[in-house]
């Protein structure tokens, strides 16, 4: 539900994709009464397995900043799935080539800016290199967005995720037709191809490289310039030093900062992977805010 009744201006939206797959949205105009929005339209894009209604409490908050906000599905979870998950065929590829695509390409037409930013949690910020439209970004804050590979995680743990994602989600998706990570803790039920190349991804490392391999002409990852900043939180065991700097390394001619933040600086107990958007953990949001606003 929309978070409170400040919250009235919100729209809800739909995205054509370019192979016409229709996708919903939240749209937050900035809250700046008559005028106009008083900084850069942000793209905010969801982690894999998280539905975008988990998000509106920061967009509305980002809006009462100043910011123009769109928050969306992607195609095969939430508001964005149509009919059965069993027979959803997306592929986490699609999420980058086609749905941000069209995602920033909605927000670009709807407030006539040339550039937004882009603020992604996790997966959603994982993907830049995919997209063909990435000049109409001017900055990136990634949020607990790293690669995910799991040979750069601590021992305990990469055990635990390669059983959940390269053995757990392959075998259910067999049997269920999807693939079964809400019951692993992995966020929501996805399309089986989502997660299974999920899991490939995070196994082979470089995550979205390998969308891309041997195909030149839909790989951008050289071709991205602008600031790249990554948050991830010293309790993370996703978002490690390793796997972040795996993803910095995709990355190699862009301006990277990478900020590592210990929750009891900012009076919390933790942080973890997913927290830093839940309303509890409102003290690190200026912190994001700030690192969309800083000087290109």
């Amino acid at each position: 539900m929309p978070p409170n009744d400040r919250n009235t201006a919100m729209q809800t939206i739909d995205i054509t994709c370019q192979d016409g797959t229709r996708l919903k949205g939240h749209f937050l105009p900035a809250h700046t009464g008559q005028q106009s929005a008083t900084h850069d339209p942000v793209l905010l894009c969801p982690a894999t397995g998280v539905k975008q209604h988990f998000y509106l409490r920061f967009a509305t908050w980002l809006a009462e900043q100043g910011h123009d906000v769109l928050v969306f599905d992607y195609r095969g979870i939430g508001l964005s799935l149509q009919g059965r998950l069993r027979d959803c065929r997306a592929t986490l590829a699609e999420w980058g080539q086609q749905d941000q695509v069209a995602a920033l390409d909605w927000l670009v037409r709807r407030t006539g800016r040339e550039q937004v930013l882009l603020i992604g949690h996790s997966a959603g910020g994982q993907m830049m290199g995919l997209l063909p439209n990435h000049r109409h970004v001017s900055r990136v804050v990634g949020v607990a967005t790293s690669t995910g590979w799991l040979s750069g995680m601590r021992t305990g743990f990469r055990l635990k995720a390669y059983f959940g994602l390269r053995m757990a989600v392959p075998i259910g998706a067999l049997i269920k037709g999807y693939a079964p990570t809400a019951a692993l803790g992995l966020g929501e039920d996805l399309p089986a191809q989502v997660g299974i190349q999920w899991g490939q991804w995070c196994a082979a490392g470089g995550y979205a490289t390998n969308a891309v391999k041997d195909k030149p002409q839909q790989d951008f990852h050289g071709d991205i310039r602008i600031p790249i900043t990554v948050f991830h939180a010293t309790d993370d065991d996703i978002a490690n030093p390793t796997t972040v700097a795996d993803l910095m390394r995709t990355f190699p001619a862009a301006r990277k900062q990478v900020r590592r933040i210990a929750p009891r600086e900012h009076g919390l107990k933790s942080i973890g992977h997913i927290d830093w958007f839940r309303s509890s953990h409102q003290a690190l949001w200026p912190l994001l805010a700030q690192a969309l606003r800083e000087p290109a």
